[in-house]
This record gives C-alpha cells, structure tokens and sequence, in this order.
C-alpha cells in the first residue's frame, strides 16, 4: 500500500482539481448541471483514481487505476479559450506525471 499524498503526480492532479473548481465557480449558473459538473467529475476522478490504485494491492491493480485515471483525464477540460490557456499546461503536467508513473509500474510488473 503506497501513500498517495506522496506522489507528484497526485499532488499536482489534486491542485488542478482545486484550480478548476474556482475557474468553474465563476461559469454561468446554467452551466451547472453541464460543462461545470463534467469537468469537476472529470478532474475530480484522476486523482481519486490515483489514490485508490494507491491503496490496491499490488502493482497490477495500481496500474489499472492509473489507466483508469488516464481516461478519465481525457474526458474534461471543456472551458473557454482564456481558462484553456491558464489550465492547460497544468493538465499537460499531470498527463506527462501519470504516464511516466505508469510506465514505471509497468516496468516493476514485468521485471525490467
């Protein structure tokens, strides 16, 4: 069982979490139930992925649940050009974090 909050990759995914639940406070009400819900789910569920597999047991599971969080990572980022631009190179850092753990732990599973 690995402690979650000792990654990177969970911490910078857990700051984007933050991040875009203040830019998304300020998207009009009736976004609510649309864009604003997808998105928070959407970032919300990669670090919850990434904790979970933390807490598996085993390398093969914790795997899974990085792929897990890997999709649920391409679902959101859905906003505006200027929100794009502020978010986006936290996104792409999380992306390049949970990928280069993923390989890492493939690796460990298969004895390299």
């Amino acid at each position: 069982m690995r402690d979650f909050r000792r990654l990177a990759v969970w911490e910078k995914s857990h700051e984007l979490v933050l991040e875009l639940y203040r830019t998304t406070k300020l998207f009009p009400r009736e976004e609510m139930c649309g864009l604003v819900s997808q998105n928070r789910r959407c970032s919300a569920s990669v670090a919850a992925n990434i904790a979970e597999g933390c807490g598996r047991k085993g390398n093969g599971e914790f795997h899974r649940f990085l792929q897990i969080a890997a999709g649920s990572g391409a679902n959101g980022t859905t906003i505006n050009d200027s929100d794009y631009k502020k978010l986006n190179p936290r996104v792409v850092e999380v992306r390049r974090k949970r990928t280069t753990l993923l390989r890492k732990v493939d690796a460990d599973r298969r004895g390299d």
